[in-house]
């Protein structure tokens, strides 16, 4: 390699700009295929395209003499410029495909197959520029790595704020506008103007287009917009706002009655009193429902036979809490009991705007009745931190039947069924309060009840309850025989206190009058798996006898609707009846998983059978060893920790702009570090550098539960510091080992350095779908020390590809001890 090849302040400023483009458009493409596809789906879908850096990263390798390092600046300002235009028209050619993917014909197949191939070709352009950067200038390699990091760190913050003013499909054009600034930065070190111009000409036509149509999208008349939404043609909506974790849609005609929606509606409404109602749906997945309400309670009469609010009637004049508001349809039933106050807590900043501000003269400006109020927080969160306590707290079908029958959240955390979340509801009630809670009821196998009792079980067992059997009671409300959608809900009251025989009565009274079913109270039992599941202390052999996995989800392990064992994801029998909501989205992550691995040894494999230099290949395994193993270690250190942190910072956005960009930052400050130790290899400082970081994991992966649990009920800010705080030191040690690496094997074997790139970043996107499969199994602690054991792979690797490199004086010094810092 041509040592006089340097990187150049606009080499850095292109990199930082194609790694912020890269990094924009993968959380972008991630929340507009949570739309467009089902969420497991979506997750297959970047999964896969994430190959394609990979891919660069393999052309660079397999094709030196294209390649060269007098042709380097002209192709890194070519790759960004073609990965700018590719990521607009994949992007438009993805709107024009109709994604089937329930749908396993050849059409089905074909669509799939389609959309993972074009959203994959930015990708190969973005992993050629990106593999250029890092190979090419092996002196500056750290400093590079440190602008790329830098880069990702700055551009997971800034598609949160582009997503507050834009939508979804504008938003691409303004990362292609990024890219395409990355672009002009590397040609102005070519020199060629031709090329220059059509930079600078697409740059301004993207700019010009993003801020042109962000004004149509603010207007409500776009022009570019999502048309094939989970195979279907979608129309137009009566209002849509997009943010960094949903898409809302608001439908309907707000001006025809129609009869009130209610999964539990009772059998014996018979009014045919219509209402005024809109719909809200959130990724075409979760659906809420809007109410015309004028302020005559008497309007509301439908609410009080809906068997979501039977608390309602065991707890007049209460302190009620919502989780989850939506389109207010909890907090009207609040007022329609004449409760003394209602809170009504929701995540969704856009949801609460839509409700009380451009809706609101429809919904009657909820807002302002004095008795009512209006959060924005994640829920558990915002209990944990309330200094006063409720005397019902409501948790009523806040997913939609559809979400559910996909499995579009069984890949995904869910803070508000675990086991600690419920300890924190039930110490936040008053003294004979109520937690309510409704799910989705099937006649045949409920395992949703089944897994909420044990939750509950196990929840009331941590407060001091010792026979749970006399503090919860069940409901239910079937729908007939082969009817479409679920077979009924459940509605389940757990409470502190044991129920008394006045509620039993009530209850009783209500179930009678209402034509509803009374499946557990504490003197009765429709199902003897309710009487063990309340009464057994100890049903460790209970769970592990149970066809799937209804053992209660803790924090640990927060994905209350993965039911399906790792063993039985192949398993046909699996999926006889309604019991296979989730089985789709399992079997798909198995698919991924086996498709990852596969797609990683072929990208190992291919290179060194198509490679014209095969003796560099010489003394490789260790390096190979050594990229694998940081490129396996970081992602499921990241992720995990992402995963604990998410249950703790409670808002998906901070998930985002806290975890992310402190981990990329602090990965890039220590990059850039590197370039302060002499030498390359094992030196003295790599050494303890690479010791420094395993202690760290160690340390910072032990404390992390602690921290989470100390300042749990802290304020945001707080929590916010104490999650900088766990990530900063590692992270900082954690972006030392790439240009560790690639220092050294820059010096014993340039030619490879593109492929052990290739690997680095094949194994990260492996890693991503197996810390997903680890967690959901075996926990998110088993997912970090996984990560940690490949950081230990990773240092022994170092050591045996550095040794050989070393004199005996060398050697002999690197056996001195350390000294104490």
């Amino acid at each position: 390699m041509d040592l006089e090849l340097t990187a150049k302040r606009q080499t850095y400023l292109g990199l930082f700009m194609v790694t912020l483009a890269t990094l924009m458009y993968e959380i972008l493409l991630t929340r507009i295929f949570s739309v467009t596809m089902w969420y497991h789906y979506a997750f297959v879908a970047i999964s896969v395209a994430l190959f394609g850096m990979s891919v660069g990263a393999i052309i660079v390798y397999l094709f030196p003499h294209i390649f060269t390092p007098a042709r380097v600046k002209y192709q890194l300002g070519l790759s960004a410029l073609l990965f700018a235009v590719s990521m607009v028209v994949s992007f438009l050619t993805h709107l024009t495909i109709p994604f089937v993917g329930e749908d396993w014909s050849l059409v089905g197949l074909y669509s799939i197959v389609l959309t993972y191939v074009v959203i994959s070709i930015p990708f190969v352009l973005s992993g050629v520029c990106v593999a250029l950067a890092l190979t090419k200038f092996p002196a500056q390699v750290g400093k590079l790595y440190a602008a790329d990091l830098a880069g990702a760190a700055l551009g997971c913050v800034l598609v949160i704020y582009l997503l507050k003013v834009t939508d979804g499909p504008t938003a691409v054009i303004a990362i292609a506008g990024l890219a395409m600034l990355g672009a002009i930065f590397f040609i102005t070190e070519t020199g060629r103007k031709r090329l220059m111009q059509v930079a600078v000409l697409s740059a301004v036509l993207l700019a010009l287009f993003a801020g042109g149509h962000t004004w149509l999208v603010q207007q409500q008349s776009p022009w570019l917009r999502l048309i094939w939404v989970k195979g279907e043609l979608e129309s137009r909506p009566l209002f849509e706002a997009w943010n960094s974790f949903s898409r809302i849609r608001v439908s309907g005609d707000p001006n025809t009655p129609e009869y009130p929606f209610g999964w539990g509606l009772s059998r014996t409404y018979v009014d045919q009193k219509k209402v005024r109602q809109i719909h809200m749906n959130i990724d075409a997945t979760a659906g809420t429902v809007m109410t015309g309400f004028d302020g005559n309670l008497e309007s509301l009469e439908h609410l009080k036979y809906d068997m979501v609010n039977v608390a309602h009637y065991l707890r007049p004049d209460s302190d009620v809490l919502v989780v989850g508001a939506g389109g207010g349809r909890d907090v009207l039933s609040a007022l329609a009991f004449k409760q003394k106050s209602v809170v009504g807590v929701e995540i969704n900043e856009n949801i609460l705007k839509i409700v009380n501000q451009k809706f609101g003269d429809f919904t009657g400006h909820l807002d302002q009745y004095p008795q009512v109020t209006f959060v924005n927080d994640e829920a558990r969160s915002y209990i944990a931190r309330l200094k006063t306590k409720v005397d019902i707290i409501q948790i009523s079908l806040i997913d939609s039947w559809a979400a559910t029958a996909a499995g579009a959240f069984v890949l995904s955390e869910n803070s508000l069924y675990t086991l600690e979340a419920w300890q924190i509801f039930l110490e936040h009630l008053k003294p004979g309060g109520i937690l309510t809670v409704s799910r989705w009821y099937f006649r045949d196998l409920p395992a949703e009840m089944y897994r909420s009792i044990a939750l509950a079980s196990a929840a009331l067992r941590q407060v001091g309850v010792e026979n749970p059997r006399d503090h919860i009671i069940i409901i239910r409300r079937m729908r007939g025989e082969g009817a479409a959608g679920p077979d009924g809900i459940g509605t389940m009251l757990i409470s502190k206190d044991p129920f008394s025989a006045q509620d039993i009565t009530a209850v009783e009274e209500i179930v009678a009058k209402g034509g509803l079913e009374l499946v557990l109270s504490p003197a009765d039992a429709l199902d003897p798996t309710f009487i063990t599941l309340t009464t057994e202390p100890d049903l460790t052999s209970f769970f592990a006898a149970f066809p799937l996995d209804i053992s209660p989800s803790t924090d640990n392990k927060p994905f209350f609707f993965h039911m399906l064992r790792f063993r039985d994801i192949f398993n046909p029998d699996i999926f006889q009846g309604k019991s296979n909501f989730n089985v789709k989205a399992v079997s798909t992550l198995g698919v991924l998983l086996l498709t990852v691995t596969g797609l990683t040894f072929l990208c190992i494999i291919i290179p060194l059978a198509l490679t014209t230099q095969k003796q560099t290949l010489r003394g490789s395994l260790p390096f190979f060893l050594f990229f694998a193993g940081i490129g396996l270690g970081f992602m499921l250190v990241e992720i995990s920790q992402m995963q604990r942190l998410i249950v703790f910072l409670g808002h998906p956005t901070y998930s985002l702009s806290t975890v992310l960009f402190t981990l990329l930052l602090s990965s890039g400050l220590g990059s850039f570090l590197t370039q302060k130790i002499n030498g390359t290899g094992l030196t003295r400082p790599a050494l303890r550098n690479l010791l420094l970081l395993l202690g760290m994991l160690i340390i910072f992966g032990s404390l992390t539960p602690y921290v989470i649990s100390y300042f749990q009920a802290a304020t945001t800010p707080v929590r916010i510091l104490a999650s900088v705080a766990i990530l900063f030191p590692p992270g900082l040690l954690m972006g030392m080992a790439f240009p560790l690496g690639m220092s050294l094997a820059a010096k014993k074997a340039a030619a490879l350095t593109p492929w052990l790139w290739g690997i680095n970043g094949a194994t990260s996107v492996c890693a991503s779908v197996l810390a997903v499969v680890v967690a959901m199994n075996w926990g998110i602690a088993t997912a970090f020390w996984a990560g940690f054991s490949c950081y230990v792979v990773a240092f022994v690797a170092f050591v045996w590809a550095s040794w050989g490199t070393l004199s005996l004086k060398q050697q002999e010094q690197i056996r001195q001890p350390l000294p104490t810092p």
